[in-house]
């Protein structure tokens, strides 16, 4: 296995993409620590179902091992307990995903800032950049100790996207294009350690929640196309985990410090596909297809 006796973190793993890369690193043999607030026996203010124990119970499964870790990643403290565990059961710590985030039901679609409501905004902002600092803070200590660490921040929207488009509300796009400038500036500072920071962004997502909002399933997931028919460019959490693992495994990953990637993008460079196997490069379809006014067709594009 091409990650085996590696460590890997991923913060925000109990569900979307978090779980999709936490699965992935385990089928290619890593040691996975899933953190996130919800477990069997708490749930948090999203009152989903999923939980990091079963997160983990799936990286164990697909041939890794995987160690569900209940953590408030606003907490500095309780980050820190984290790490200092990771230091005291490996000795290290060779992957750090920063996939913090938590804020779906907080946003408000195309609402402008005097609209939106404060409380929620300043809370969206600090799940998706507080958790992502105070996580960095505390980890990348023990990631530099080895050369050829990886820093992966994940968003939505690669930088060139999110550059030229409105995401939504004030309070997402600036939380969507933080990760990005974050992933940037970290690789500056990492460098000289021969570790690697990115940004990366999934398609698409087939999330648990995105399935349940269009009410369909994986297995039935082109129903939603009636709907909504720019759907068929969508792709699993699975797609975005095979682009970690991929990169994760690169002995010359070094080339993409600093730069925002894409799960289609960088299935093109390693030649992996979803579940289906087929391989959906979505933002070039929202510039050639959506932006275009064209109609609903992935021919080309998956």
């Amino acid at each position: 296995m091409m990650l085996e006796g590696k460590v890997a973190l991923v913060a925000g793993a109990t569900r979307g993409a978090g779980r999709g890369i936490a699965v992935e690193l385990g089928a290619a043999g890593a040691t996975v620590y899933v953190t996130g607030r919800t477990t069997r026996s708490e749930q948090s203010d999203y009152q989903r179902p999923e939980t990091i124990e079963e997160t983990a119970e799936l990286v164990t499964a697909a041939g890794g091992k995987g160690i569900a870790v209940q953590v408030d990643h606003l907490k500095p403290e309780a980050v820190q307990a984290l790490v200092e565990r990771i230091r005291r059961e490996t000795g290290r710590l060779d992957m750090l995903i920063n996939d913090i985030w938590g804020g779906e039901k907080l946003f408000e679609w195309n609402t402008p800032v005097w609209e939106h409501d404060l409380d929620n905004g300043l809370r969206i902002l600090r799940l998706a950049i507080d958790t992502h600092l105070i996580t960095a803070h505390h980890a990348l200590p023990l990631l530099i100790e080895r050369p050829g660490g990886l820093l992966v921040e994940v968003t939505d929207g690669t930088a060139d996207y999110n550059a030229g488009h409105y995401r939504n509300s004030p309070f997402y796009d600036l939380a969507k294009t933080a990760a990005n400038r974050m992933a940037w500036v970290h690789a500056k500072d990492l460098a000289p350690h021969g570790a690697t920071a990115v940004s990366l962004t999934p398609g698409w997502l087939r999330s648990e929640m995105m399935l349940e909002a269009f009410g369909v399933t994986e297995e039935n997931w082109r129903d939603a196309t009636r709907h909504q028919p720019h759907f068929v460019i969508s792709e699993t959490p699975r797609f975005v985990g095979r682009a970690v693992a991929a990169l994760a495994a690169d002995p010359e990953k070094a080339r993409f410090n600093a730069q925002s990637l894409s799960s289609g993008g960088l299935a093109q460079v390693y030649g992996f596909t979803d579940l289906d196997g087929s391989r959906p490069d979505c933002w070039r379809y929202m510039d050639e297809v959506v932006e275009a006014n064209k109609p609903a067709d992935a021919t080309g594009y998956r």
